[in-house]
């Protein structure tokens, strides 16, 4: 049976033999005389259960275990969040999503682009938290006074409202 106990100057754990208890040696961990103390004093143990076959006779069954559990002065970091569900179970737990569209030729006025101040103002309405995704398309449209067809820009907003 080893005996396990701490070096008094530097605290590493040793572990030697029980025939070497009351020798002097060197800690290999700071170079320190340090003596091996005797094996502890056993103490009687309650009958353990007879297992049956070779687990019970094993060294695995025998051996003395020692650990140490760490202490944690507050509470540890999470390193792993829930990520968010899929846009198909909010869909099913109730979670209103709502769709808006934004096509550029809609917010030309008077030959003038509006379409960054509608969708930036849709956006602050909206909350950043409550966007789920915001697309951009192209899409084809005939222009009403020239008879030509015009390609053209827009984007798809899903929110929760």
């Amino acid at each position: 049976m080893d005996v396990i106990f701490k070096c008094e100057h530097c605290d590493q754990e040793l572990s030697v033999d029980a025939s070497g208890a009351g020798t002097e040696i060197n800690c290999p961990s700071c170079g320190e005389p340090i003596v091996i103390p005797g094996p502890p004093a056993t103490t009687p143990r309650a009958a353990a259960p007879q297992h049956a076959g070779a687990i019970g006779a094993s060294a695995a069954a025998k051996e003395d275990k020692h650990f140490s559990v760490p202490v944690h002065d507050k509470p540890t970091e999470v390193l792993i969040e829930k990520p968010l569900p899929p846009l198909e179970v909010a869909a099913k737990e109730g979670i209103k999503l709502r769709v808006k569209t934004f096509r550029r030729s809609d917010c030309v006025e008077v030959g003038k682009d509006h379409f960054d101040e509608i969708v930036t103002a849709f956006l602050n309405k909206a909350g950043e938290s409550n966007v789920v995704t915001i697309t951009p398309f192209n899409y084809t449209h005939q222009d009403l006074a020239s008879h030509q067809w015009i390609t053209d820009f827009g984007v798809l907003i899903v929110y929760k409202g």
